[in-house]
């Protein structure tokens, strides 16, 4: 009679179903994950007040990832991918459940799943910290499930698997095509949602008024800055706002809707407050590396009275160029180059940014944007309480 050896007992497998619903239950957390981040990437460019939990510093934001023109791929935000992604997991398993289908098979096709799912994992990582410098946790923790996804489907498929991994990837692929009816009940109706998402997929992120300012009155105040707007206001709001600052953008287009929607009851007036280390001496490192130059090239164009259009246009490019084309600016402004280039360099146009910047200090603004109504500061954003007393 042969003896068992204690240690054999250890090595005995759980029951099945507790690697079956081990890997359901990471699936679903990765699932309502990628819906909390796809729900606050929307919120992030719609609402105008909004700030992620893990907004915490500079190097550890959710907002800041998700500001970057790397969380859309194909035109679809990195998180849908996640939703996508995830529910073509569980539905695997749901597939995988069916009877007569043995508790090892379908798996070698659910490990292959979980480490496409690692290797994305992987990139996006690289391009958080080559690219955005820029830590999201919830993404870190979709990270984690991913790599969870890939040891326990494994370890799954090697419990229970009588097979090597390719030769049980192929008898997964015949196993499909077998039960194929099932298969179509289950990803036919997922494949067609798919497809019309990403055909009729909404464009948020791409924030933009459709205003035109032609019609609205404008002009420059007294010490030179642009004003539109009103020319009798109940409210005059003078912003200071940096073009490469991501709130700035989306307030910009905010406040453009309320004042081409109230022409006679709100004046908007523009000063520059770059955060640019290069001219800008409470910011202490580099950061926002150009802001400056996009200031200066809007002062120029304040001057040949095109400052609203420039103004657009350097909101339209921050973020989605990596740099400031002066040609490409003249051009869709209707300035001339040459003088646009020289007026960047000019000791002229520097000493009137640095005139904005110090009429921030001394108004002791500390980041963008920020707003000045009535000698009153206000940062961030307005108190939806001021505009409603003039909007009623």
């Amino acid at each position: 009679m042969a003896l068992i050896h204690p240690q054999d007992k250890l090595l005995k497998p759980l029951p099945f179903p507790i690697y079956y619903w081990t890997v359901a239950l990471l699936a679903l957390a990765g699932l309502v994950n990628s819906i909390y981040l796809a729900v606050s990437h929307y919120r992030v460019y719609t609402d105008i007040g909004y700030k992620s939990f893990c907004a915490i510093s500079k190097a550890i934001n959710c907002d800041t990832v998700s500001q970057s023109p790397y969380s859309i791929i194909l035109n679809i935000p990195v998180p849908v991918w996640g939703v996508i992604g995830y529910t073509l997991l569980i539905l695997f398993l749901i597939f995988a459940s069916f009877k007569p289908l043995k508790c090892g098979r379908a798996w070698s096709l659910l490990v292959l799943i979980a480490l496409i799912f690692s290797c994305i994992s992987i990139g996006l990582a690289l391009i958080l910290t080559t690219f955005i410098n820029s830590y999201c946790i919830m993404c870190i923790l979709s990270y984690g499930i991913s790599f969870a996804l890939l040891y326990f489907t494994a370890l799954t498929r090697k419990r229970f698997g009588t097979s090597g991994f390719f030769i049980g990837l192929r008898q997964d692929i015949y196993l499909l095509w077998q039960k194929r009816v099932k298969a179509a009940a289950i990803f036919l109706p997922f494949l067609i949602i798919v497809g019309v998402v990403m055909v009729i997929f909404p464009a948020y992120w791409n924030m933009t008024s459709g205003t035109d300012w032609a019609d609205i009155p404008r002009g420059i105040t007294e010490d030179g800055h642009p004003w539109i707007g009103a020319e009798s206001p109940d409210l005059t709001i003078a912003e200071f706002s940096d073009y490469l600052c991501f709130q700035c953008k989306k307030m910009h287009y905010f406040l453009r809707q309320i004042v081409a929607q109230n022409p006679t009851k709100i004046r908007l007036i523009h000063y520059h407050f770059p955060m640019d280390h290069e001219v800008n001496f409470i910011v202490k490192e580099p950061f926002h590396i150009g802001a400056a130059n996009m200031a200066l090239a809007a002062i120029y164009a304040t001057s040949q009275d095109k400052f609203w259009e420039m103004n657009d246009l350097l909101f339209d490019m921050a973020g989605n160029e990596k740099e400031m084309n002066l040609e490409k600016l003249a051009a869709r402004t209707g300035l001339e180059s040459e003088r646009l280039a020289r007026a960047v360099n000019s000791q002229n146009m520097r000493q009137r940014l640095g005139f904005d910047i110090w009429t921030a200090l001394k108004r002791r603004m500390v980041g963008t944007p920020s707003y000045l109504i009535d000698g009153k500061v206000y940062q961030g954003q307005l108190p939806p309480e001021i505009l409603k007393k003039v909007l009623n």
